[in-house]
């Protein structure tokens, strides 16, 4: 392809924006039959592709080029980017701007040169919520230097000849509600993070100003924290889970000489003297006679079609890769053309979606072409339907048979083509026979299977069905059992939570999308908030940092908790609303904020009532002496427990970012911490397996809110201890010479719900404790 400078001699030509250069350049040599030729810019990695071609019957000159992701930014004010000039509750209403990023200046200036020579605009971006965005932002850009420019959008999903001529073809309106969608998200992550961030940095300043860089961040982010929450949560379970014993019966008969185990029917028990008495009744009586027996066909389904949020679950699960990294390798692909659009939420293929082309191309690879040509000559089905679909991209599919990719491109595509074929395939089929037996009036029952025919199993190597014979037992058959025990064993607590886990979670409780999920859990793992522990490091475990940030906002007992999933999830929902046009992008916003101002003022309220003149919702939360630079004497957030905790380890430092300024960039903030949770140890294998108790057998007591690392929370407080003094304003201060902060018993005792004082401090705390309808100073 020759480069070429910029001939200048176009005049009404079709100007093309992609989201990215790689999709730019491929889109630009299908529409031309690669004979465009490339033009440099003012930035390095932007050409220009120009080339003739024919719009809606008229002969055209085109000019394809792009932008990198997203051209704009929100951001406060100058004014208001000073932690210490600025009031933190002001940042809910301080005015925003939308201004084009410093380092893309080159690529707004390429834009606005070709926009003044073009009659029409058409937006090549990626199909989705971000892409409509992105090119709402191109739109603004090019409109201010051609205001009479036609604005169109082509839609596509795959890099593939036939979408892109048709997408060329029938050009659309711009979704500009998707777009003030993504506005209104970045506008509430910016407002929300800005305001959550400079008051967690600022309170716990105060307290490891030795240990916390002057510019390091304790950042908060909507989505961060509620995923940061299903790692703290069932860190909990893991620690405070308590095995309990049960007993149960085992039965083996052997019968042409196979042994075959029968389960007992009431699994287990947790009374072991029932559990002798019922074993003694099969001893007293010990031959089993056959009362049932029936052989039935037994099916294992197909997968469905591919989604994002699958992909992610996958590279976890089969890949070992994580859902950060497997996004990445896959987007590689779709820019080669080698694979769909990967990031959707639909998995249904509509009835008109030609398969048949998609699985010839496949018929050459070495790896599954002679199952794939299987399917052509007569084995074809077609893929079951599933419950979503986003009206924009198909699922997840191969596109075309690929070469000379890298280790982590070819796993990622031999997952995608393996499940696509699968889902294009028969159910596996076999045949269950189960067996039921009667001793001593106990039931067991033995199963076993033959699988008859494999189908999909056979490309699809990441499931697996497992058949085992049992011998021929007719009903009303008397036999002796070989082995007939009474053993015991104990309960199991859960596992820590693996990335394929924490996933499932956060799509359940609407935190995030299936295009961003993966980035907040990268997120929290790269400010410190969790580490990866156990064998193979796929276990998420919270470091100190991160323990106590969810405990202290946990200790607050609001109504609307920050460390759960309600708020954010609340705001997904009106993100669709937005999207569907339901509600306005104005009335979201306005509601989110309220919620959130509500929010901080019960964390003000609770926790630094010494040093905040606060309000309820709708007044203005003001520090005393603003807008002075004495934050140093704010206290703390509260430590880990209602009783002195063990000093943790120190927190390592953080480092300087823009989001001390509380500008809204995915990614930007790093808070650190350090070592994992206190009680957790470098491998918590011990405590892994399947939960096996019943009810609320097996987990111990009633965990009070909070970690279960002090003997003393919730317990009934003894009275008065240490010496704490009046206040003018009649709060109490502790021996710490901080104000005490006011927490609630838990537990369920004659002081259930009674408020007392202790001491605030998130460190070692002083002994101080009164209750507070008792305090008199």
């Amino acid at each position: 392809m020759k480069v070429m400078k910029d001939p200048r001699d176009r005049n009404g030509s079709i100007l093309c924006v992609a989201e990215k250069p790689s999709i730019a350049k491929s889109v630009a040599q299908l529409l031309s039959n690669n004979n465009c030729r490339a033009v440099n810019t003012e930035s390095k990695y932007i050409k220009n592709y120009c080339f003739d071609s024919t719009w809606f019957g008229q002969p055209c000159q085109v000019v394809m080029t792009c932008v990198v992701g997203h051209l704009m930014e929100l951001d406060f004010p100058t004014e208001y980017r000073s932690w210490n000039g600025t009031p933190i509750p002001r940042l809910f209403d301080a005015p925003v701007n939308k201004l084009v990023k410093k380092e893309h200046a080159g690529i707004e200036n390429n834009l606005r040169k070709e926009a003044r020579y073009a009659r029409t605009l058409v937006i090549w971006t990626d199909c989705d919520r971000e892409g409509e965005n992105i090119g709402a932002e191109v739109v603004d850009v090019c409109i201010k230097a051609n205001p009479s420019l036609q604005i169109k959008r082509a839609r596509f999903s795959v890099i593939q000849r036939r979408e892109i001529q048709q997408a060329w073809n029938s050009p659309v309106e711009l979704d500009m509600r998707q777009s003030y969608a993504v506005d209104a998200r970045s506008e509430l992550d910016l407002r929300i993070g800005a305001v959550f961030t400079r008051f967690q940095t600022l309170t716990l300043k105060a307290e490891f100003a030795d240990k916390l860089g002057e510019n390091a961040i304790i950042s908060y982010g909507s989505c961060q924290f509620p995923t940061l929450g299903f790692v703290v949560e069932r860190f909990r379970r893991v620690q405070q889970f308590v095995p309990e014993d049960f007993w149960k019966l085992e039965m083996t008969v052997t019968k042409d000489g196979e042994a075959v185990n029968f389960e007992w029917e009431r699994d287990r028990l947790f009374d072991k003297h029932l559990t002798l008495v019922l074993y003694e009744n099969c001893m007293d009586n010990p031959m089993a006679t056959v009362v049932y027996k029936e052989t039935k066909p037994k099916s294992k389904w197909a997968p469905l079609p591919l989604t994002t949020v699958e992909l992610q679950k996958a590279g976890s699960r089969c890949l070992r890769m994580s859902a950060d990294r497997i996004m990445t390798v896959a987007e590689k692909l779709y820019n080669k053309g080698i694979i769909s659009y990967p990031r959707t939420e639909t998995d249904v293929f509509a009835d008109n979606f030609h398969l048949h082309p998609l699985i010839q191309a496949q018929v050459n690879d070495r790896r599954w072409g002679s199952y794939a040509q299987n399917l052509l000559n007569g084995a074809f089905v077609r893929p079951r339907k599933g419950r979503s679909d986003d009206q924009a991209h198909p699922p997840i599919h191969p596109v075309k048979e690929a070469a000379d990719l890298s280790p982590e491109e070819d796993r990622v595509y031999d997952y995608i083509t393996r499940r696509f074929l699968a889902c294009c395939s028969a159910a596996a089929k076999g045949e269950e026979t189960v067996v039921r037996a009667i001793v001593g009036g106990e039931r067991f029952t033995a199963k076993g299977l033959n699988i008859t025919e494999r189908n999909y199993l056979e490309v699809f190597t990441f499931d697996t069905w497992s058949g085992h014979t049992i011998p021929h037992f007719q009903r009303g058959e008397r036999m002796m059992p070989s082995r007939l025990e009474m053993n015991t064993g104990h309960t199991t607590g859960p596992n820590l939570l693996t990335e394929a886990d924490l996933i499932g979670l956060m799509e359940k409780s609407g935190i995030g999308t299936d295009a961003t999920i993966h980035e907040h859990i990268k997120k929290i793992i790269d400010r410190e908030y969790v580490n990866k522990d156990g064998p193979g490091n796929r276990y998420f475990c919270p470091t100190v940092l991160g323990m106590a940030l969810i405990e202290a906002y946990d200790e607050m007992a609001l109504d609307l908790s920050l460390a759960k999933p309600y708020l954010r999830s609340q705001m997904e929902t009106n993100m669709k609303g937005i999207a569907d046009g339901g509600k306005t992008k104005h009335e979201v916003i306005q509601e989110s904020v309220d919620m959130y101002r509500e929010a901080f003022s019960m964390v003000v309220g609770r926790y630094l009532n010494g040093n905040f003149d606060t309000a309820g919702p709708g007044r203005e939360i003001r520090y005393n002496n603003e807008p002075s630079n004495d934050y140093n004497e704010l206290p703390p957030l509260p430590g880990d427990d209602d009783s002195p905790p063990p000093p943790g380890p120190a927190r390592r430092r953080g480092t300087s970012t823009t989001a001390a300024r509380g500008r809204s960039t995915r990614g930007r903030g790093a808070a650190r911490g350090s070592s994992t949770a206190p009680g957790a140890s470098s491998s918590s294998s011990g405590t892994r397996g399947t939960s096996a108790s019943r009810g609320a057998r097996g987990g111990g007591s009633r965990a009070s809110r909070g970690s279960g690392a002090s003997a003393t929370r919730g317990r009934d407080p003894p009275g008065r201890a240490g010496q704490g003094r009046k206040t003018e304003n009649g709060k109490p201060k502790c021996e710490c010479d901080l104000f005490a902060t006011v927490k609630v018993v838990r537990k369920q005792n004659e002081n259930e719900g009674r408020e007392f004082y202790t001491c605030a401090k998130a460190g070692k705390q002083c002994r101080f404790f009164a209750w507070v309808d008792e305090w008199s100073g």
